[in-house]
Formats: C-alpha cells, sequence, structure tokens
C-alpha cells in the first residue's frame, strides 16, 4: 500500500531526479523551448521556498512518486499569473512503471486534505493539454477550469490551464 508523507530533506535531490524522469514522456510532444522551461521548472529549488510542503509517494521502501503544495500568496510561477489567494499544488510526478495504481490521485487527494486542514476553501493547480492523463484525473476530482489564471510560458502556442478545487465542507 502507498504511504504519502512528507519528503524528508535527503530525499529532495532524488524526487527532483525522478520528477524529471516522469515529465520525459512530454519531451517530444511539445517544442524544444518549452520542454527546457518544463524541465528547469521541475528541477529547480522552488520546492524548498518558505512554507512549501514536498510530499513523497512510498511503496514497499520506494519512492514512487511526489508533489508540492505551494502556500497561498506565493509567486509560483515568475509572475506570469496573479498570486493566488489559495495553495497552489504543483510538479506532480508518479515514476512511470507505477502509474496506473492511484499512486498520481492519492497524492492530490493528501494535498486537499492538507489544504482543507488549514482552513482553506480552494486548491488551485495549472496544467497543460498535452497532460492528457493528469487533465483526465483533475476533471475526475472536481477541479474546474478558472481561464483568468491561465498563462502562455512561452511563444509556442501552449496555455498553461488553471484549475481550482473547492474544498468547503
Amino acid at each position: 500500500m502507498v504511504k504519502i508523507r512528507k519528503a524528508a530533506s535527503n530525499e529532495v535531490e532524488i524526487i527532483r531526479r525522478e520528477r524529471v524522469k516522469a515529465y520525459e514522456e512530454h519531451e517530444n510532444s511539445i517544442p524544444k523551448g518549452h520542454w527546457e522551461a518544463l524541465k528547469k521548472a521541475i528541477s529547480s529549488d522552488t520546492d524548498e521556498q518558505p512554507g512549501v510542503e514536498l510530499l513523497a509517494a512510498e511503496l514497499d521502501g520506494k519512492i514512487v512518486g511526489s508533489v508540492a503544495i505551494f502556500p497561498s500568496k506565493s509567486d509560483v510561477y515568475d509572475g506570469f499569473t496573479d498570486m493566488l489567494d489559495y495553495p497552489e499544488i504543483r510538479m506532480l510526478a508518479v515514476n512511470e512503471e507505477y502509474r496506473g495504481q492511484g499512486i498520481a490521485e492519492a497524492l492530490i487527494k493528501e494535498c486537499i486534505v492538507r489544504v482543507k486542514t488549514k482552513g482553506y476553501q480552494h486548491v488551485g493547480l495549472h496544467t497543460a493539454d498535452f497532460m492528457i492523463t493528469a487533465m483526465r484525473l483533475y476533471n475526475r476530482l472536481g477541479f474546474v477550469r478558472i481561464p483568468k489564471y491561465d498563462f502562455q510560458p512561452a511563444d509556442d502556442g501552449i496555455i498553461v490551464k488553471a484549475f481550482q478545487l473547492s474544498i468547503k465542507d
């Protein structure tokens, strides 16, 4: 059974490497510049900013996935979008050989619990159409589009789309 927990400080570099490996499936389906920007973002140290919770999914003693929860009012996307009044889920990644086992959903549900525990009524995330499996998951979990927070990080036609989930009682 998968265990979702806070990542230990000595696991951060491993998580970043595994995150890049998980996202490599998109490398050849998007423009090179967009891939380079995405790779830089997901391997950067932004997951160590104050208030960020980095979660790991552990199965049989191995980290098989991860996600980060960024606090509200964070400049999560380097000025591309407004600072939001609710936390943002970022950098969801599951090791390719462990996909289809509910790990991504378990990570997202743990994020929702943690955000709700802090008293927030919404949680957000951004993703793009090329992340087909992620988009299906977010739609199934009830996330709705908030187009006013969309942005285009590169001049390549790829829109990073904003989603929000209401987590009121």
